[in-house]
């Protein structure tokens, strides 16, 4: 997905103030965040890497729960409302 931004040169006008408009358009249309963001995001995980992810927090939990019966655990209190 490209967004082409067009400047046409004005008569009598030099370079300096082309490339100063061109930067302006360019700052203007949102290009530069958007590619910035493109760049740096994340592939979609597999749906296997997310079974297997949430496999291991399951078995996690429950590995927890079991120390916590047996007291080796420290047990978490609940959050109250927040304010």
């Amino acid at each position: 997905m490209a967004i082409n931004v067009e400047i046409t040169r004005n008569p009598g006008e030099n370079a300096m103030s082309i490339v100063r408009r061109f930067s302006r358009k360019v700052q203007g249309s949102g290009i530069i965040p958007r590619v910035r963001s493109l760049r740096s995001s994340t592939r979609v995980q597999s749906h296997y890497k997310v079974k297997q992810r949430a496999l291991t927090l399951i078995r996690r939990r429950e590995h927890m729960a079991e120390l916590i019966k047996l007291g080796k655990a420290p047990v978490k209190p609940e959050r109250g409302p927040r304010r």
